[in-house]
């Protein structure tokens, strides 16, 4: 059976703005029905690298911020602190770059909360059933919220060719030692020279696998081995390390990151699938994420706005919808035919049918869709 995936184009007027136009696709695609009267209710989203302008408007975000207040809910804006050392690996910083952008309180009328606290520790091990994983770290926050509603800025992406709901949910929901995982089949390394000895990271190490041992190098004649043979590679020194020895390997496949990827996602919405609304932003369509500090032009036009209750469907129509038109003249793309792969000719190494595949196996959803124009 297809999956309904709704879609509202850019175009607007005086008596039916864009904020209107959203308003009556999330009605349309079942927002009633998936949010309750006191639900505590997660709006995921990603609240854009300063210097990144291509992450959703604020305005949209306080219409829906509206739209569940007004259905008795309680919602709150997360996102999951990120790995790399930028302006989100910690909540401190992360709600300081959030505000930046403005999601703040003031203008979108809902708190910040970041999905696994302070320093990405504030998480829920939650079990699935993969290929790669049994279980999977996923933000508290978004573990304990009654309902879900994720908003996507639909995007090219370095590692799975394009960036929407399910990396949204999966990468962006998992917490730091997660992205680990997700990101790396090599175990982390230390780096002897700039370890301190502090034994935090032994500390933190759930599998016992890392020993303090005596080193010249350094003033306190300490520092940290990693035991190879009882290492799960879980990520959590790597996290944990004030001092950034611990290193972690950005190395695995496309296809194994992007299936690693829709398991996370699919942890995510454990206990949910019948309390999520997903609405995905084609739009400023950048080649890249919207993790990097800058956006490129756009690859092709607005599309408009997509929403469903599948994110598999959702993704998949988003992805035929961008390929179906011709590249934009100025862009990284520019040259390239309507019907032609916008995103393989962005990332020529990256298949990113990979994602879709896999969710569609592990029962996420299904890429068969009807498309309901507004």
């Amino acid at each position: 059976m297809s999956s309904r995936v709704y879609l509202i184009d850019m175009h607007s007027s005086r008596d039916n703005n864009l904020l209107d136009r959203m308003e009556r696709l999330v009605k349309k695609a079942g927002l009633k029905k998936v949010v309750s009267r006191g639900d505590l209710v997660a709006i995921k989203i990603h609240f854009g690298e300063p210097g990144n302008l291509a992450y959703i408007r604020t305005p949209y975000v306080r219409r829906m911020v509206g739209l569940l207040r007004e259905l008795g809910a309680k919602p709150f804006l997360t996102d999951a602190n990120t790995l790399y050392v930028g302006a989100r690996a910690n909540a401190v910083e992360h709600i300081e770059a959030a505000i930046a952008n403005g999601f703040d309180y003031a203008v979108t009328g809902a708190p910040v909360i970041i999905a696994d606290g302070l320093t990405g520790k504030d998480y829920v091990k939650v079990k699935v059933k993969g290929q790669h994983f049994q279980e999977v770290n996923i933000g508290s926050a978004a573990v304990h919220a009654d309902a879900m509603v994720v908003m996507t800025h639909f995007k090219g992406h370095e590692l799975t060719g394009f960036g929407g709901t399910l990396k949204n949910m999966g990468m962006g929901l998992g917490a730091r030692s997660g992205k680990q995982q997700m990101h790396s089949d090599v175990l982390p390394r230390v780096a002897e020279e700039a370890c301190k000895g502090c034994e935090r990271c032994g500390q933190w190490c759930p599998a016992e696998a890392i020993e303090i041992v005596a080193w010249e190098g350094n003033k306190r004649g300490l520092k940290a081995h990693i035991l190879e043979e009882k290492c799960w590679g879980c990520g959590e020194c790597v996290v944990t390390c004030p001092s950034s020895a611990i290193k972690p390997s950005w190395r695995t496949t496309p296809q194994a990151s992007q299936e690693k990827i829709a398991e996370y996602a699919l942890g995510a919405l454990t206990g949910k699938q019948d309390k999520a609304l997903f609405i995905s932003f084609v739009n400023d369509i950048s080649p890249n994420c919207d993790c990097n500090p800058f956006n490129d032009q756009p690859v092709v036009q607005d599309v408009g706005m997509l929403a469903s209750t599948d994110p598999v469907a959702l993704d998949q129509a988003c992805v035929d919808l961008v390929n179906a038109l011709p590249a934009l003249p100025g862009s990284v793309i520019e040259g390239v035919g309507a019907g032609e792969d916008k995103f393989k000719a962005v990332y020529p190494g990256i298949d990113w049918k990979y994602q879709l595949e896999h969710a569609e196996r592990i029962g996420l959803g299904t890429r068969s869709y009807s498309l309901v124009k507004l």
